[in-house]
């Protein structure tokens, strides 16, 4: 189903606010690697958000976003002091790990080994 005009200023609004506060707690550069939200995508209801991140560079992906849901309730309260007056409730929060990225690189990688490979056949 295609998200309302409303969803997606409210999706929008949150992915913003949420990279400022990201980056003024430092969630968005950790051990030499980048964190960024890819998208926030928020329920019919706007009870609930998914917040996408996209991690670059990061060890081990599951045990930053472990990092990050133990601040949450930190991150939650400024996110209610930045939106507070543009909505009613603040969203539960859901973070998920966007691996486009990570897919992205690894097709590229493919198509060079492709590539590669068709190169070397034609020089014998």
């Amino acid at each position: 189903m295609q998200e309302s005009k409303r969803q997606k200023q409210i999706g929008q609004l949150l992915q913003k606010e949420l990279s400022d506060i990201f980056q003024r707690h430092g969630f968005n550069v950790v051990d030499g690697g980048m964190i960024s939200i890819s998208a926030v995508r928020v329920t019919p209801d706007l009870l609930e958000a998914r917040v996408y991140l996209s991690m670059f560079q990061i060890k081990d992906n599951h045990e930053m976003i472990n990092r990050i849901k133990e601040q949450m309730g930190v991150i939650k309260r400024d996110l209610g002091n930045r939106v507070g007056k543009q909505l009613r409730r603040i969203p539960e929060l859901t973070l998920f790990l966007d691996d486009t990225l990570d897919y992205v690189f690894k097709m590229e990688e493919l198509f060079k080994k492709i590539n590669d490979d068709d190169a070397g056949k034609e020089n014998k």
